[in-house]
């Protein structure tokens, strides 16, 4: 029988994180346990705690950081609790305090979670109209990037009403990010760990605008696509290295036959790939994985020679032109096609994160 932890983040509440609570402790099974971490509130917030402490339920768990440190981080904090202190649970459902999760909307979730008691469940918002602009633009957006990377189809990638299985929470308190970012990582490497995306659709509530999300559109956003953004950045600063050296070497040799072509690429890939490697190691991907620098070596030699073929092949199928331009392009066409495999494998296999240790708090 599945027992089930409610974590519910809070960053200063008000009563309906009161009025929430209230409704929450009437459910019996599958919930077993409350935790409610507070993110760093200010004074003007804690009597809302005081209150929360005072509600006779031995399932409840208030949790306090003394300073704010993000969505992302109380979530973690959670997670590990839950994880070190409550064994016995299958899963985690997370909601907001801000009223815009409702009892009925969650238990759906967990009728569907008991149906799928391994997959991610998330509570679906149906965008209309009346969604404030903010909203939906940014779940259009990020919804388009996450089925580019992972080929699940999630219609709703900001939805904080989640249905998490343990095994997956216990992964996720390693991940990197406190703060929005977290969120949408937790969907991006699902995928990873072989957790399927399940949507289950829940009514769409927005108060006052929308005026409580602590969710800041230009700053969360960036910090949300950073590891796309910095590899993407990462590739584009080792294909301007290569690209300059192949068409330099292929200059000086002055002709397009496969030889030249394969040792043009050869001297590009081998000076440009060593600074890729080393800028998405540190920076991309923050050390993580084992045994990189083998697996990324690897993949060097089989993109390499991949390149240098397909870009010969390329080559001759385009239209003849003068001057060393034609293989260029046609390189250029070829690596870009390269790139996008060679972000998916570095994600899922180079630089895949280890199990991850115990968090104190």
């Amino acid at each position: 029988m599945a027992a089930i932890g409610v974590l519910i983040p809070a960053l200063n509440p008000d009563n309906k994180l009161i009025k929430l609570m209230n409704e929450l402790i009437t459910i019996t099974a599958p919930i077993t346990a409350i935790i409610v971490v507070d993110d760093g509130s200010d004074a003007q917030h804690q009597p809302i705690f005081t209150q929360l402490g005072t509600l006779t339920d031995s399932r409840l768990h208030i949790l306090h950081h003394p300073q704010n440190r993000g969505k992302g981080a109380a979530l973690k904090t959670g997670f590990d609790y839950c994880q070190r202190q409550l064994p016995q649970l299958t899963g985690i459902a997370t909601m907001d305090s801000d009223g815009q999760h409702t009892v009925a909307a969650l238990q759906h979730c967990l009728q569907q979670f008991a149906q799928t008691p391994h997959d991610l469940v998330i509570g679906v918002r149906q965008f209309t109209e009346t969604i404030p602009f903010r909203s939906r633009f940014g779940n259009l957006l990020t919804s388009s990037l996450v089925h580019l990377l992972t080929h699940q189809s999630i219609s709703d990638t900001q939805t904080g009403l989640r249905v998490i299985p343990m095994t997956y929470a216990q992964q996720l308190v390693n991940f990197p990010g406190d703060r929005f970012e977290f969120e949408f990582d937790m969907l991006l490497e699902a995928r990873k760990y072989d957790v399927k995306v399940t949507e289950a659709p829940i009514p769409t509530i927005y108060l006052d605008g929308n005026k409580s999300s602590h969710f800041r559109v230009i700053r969360d956003s960036i910090a949300i696509y950073s590891r796309f953004f910095k590899f993407a950045a990462s590739g584009l600063a080792s294909f301007l290295i290569d690209i300059s050296l192949f068409y330099l070497v292929i200059s000086l040799i002055g002709n397009h036959v496969l030889n030249s072509i394969l040792i043009a690429t050869v001297i590009s890939r081998v000076l440009s790939s060593i600074a890729n490697y080393l800028i998405n190691h540190h920076l991309v991907f923050d050390h993580a994985g084992h045994q990189t620098l083998i697996k990324y070596g690897l993949l060097f030699l089989v993109q390499m020679f991949a390149s240098g073929y397909l870009t010969n092949l390329l080559t001759w199928a385009l239209p003849t032109t003068s001057g060393q331009w034609m293989p260029t392009l046609a390189k250029m066409i070829v690596d870009f096609i390269l790139f996008i495999i060679s972000y998916q494998i570095q994600r899922d296999f180079i630089f895949k994160e280890g199990t991850p240790s115990h968090v104190h708090h």
